[in-house]
């Protein structure tokens, strides 16, 4: 059983190491927990769909969801303050440092620099994960039409979630009714 210390201590490093929060922490997340054997690479995708759907930063909700899974209630704790406190002494040193560099057009370079790497570091998991449990050409059709509604035609992700939601129980319901009958002519 893992310590809340040790708990504790991985979402800190997590916290301190992710450039951009969210998406940017899952290779990390990934990489920390599946060592660690807290989770199996096929549960990763459920616990960022909860951590997306519960309200907050789904860094910190991830952090949350483990350490309950670990230890209850102290393990959820020691996880959020984990993935929290590193952010927050960062952004307070930051603002102490740079309030009169904000301008600067070195800052500004380098800030402008860092974007692509995060960018690579939001898709990048979200590639592997697709790769994983897109086991049918039924599900990488969803995932490229949800991927082309939302980028290029602004679609919002609450509808394109609710649709998919209703067409996937049909599809179950369809095929649970199928199996029944066919149970039946036997």
């Amino acid at each position: 059983m893992a310590s809340l210390w040790n708990i504790f201590a991985v979402f800190a490093k997590i916290g301190a190491f992710t450039i951009g929060g969210g998406y940017a922490m899952i290779p990390l997340i990934q990489k920390e927990l599946e060592r660690r054997k807290w989770i199996d690479g096929k549960e990763l995708p459920d616990i960022i769909a909860i951590a997306q759907s519960a309200p907050g930063v789904m860094g910190v909700n991830v952090a949350i969801f483990t350490g309950y899974r670990l230890r209850g209630f102290k393990g959820s704790l020691a996880a959020a303050l984990g993935s929290i406190l590193p952010s927050f002494f960062i952004m307070l040193a930051i603002a102490m440092l740079f309030t009169g560099y904000q301008e600067n057009p070195i800052v500004i370079r380098i800030f402008s620099g860092i974007r692509p790497a995060v960018i690579a570091l939001i898709a990048v998991p979200m590639v592997q994960m697709a790769r994983k449990n897109n086991k049918s050409w039924w599900n990488w059709g969803i995932s490229i039409a949800t991927l082309f509604l939302v980028t290029f035609l602004n679609y919002s992700p609450i509808y394109i979630l609710a649709v998919v939601l209703v067409i996937g129980t049909c599809i179950t319901l369809f095929d649970e009714s199928r199996r029944n009958k066919k149970k039946e002519g036997q």
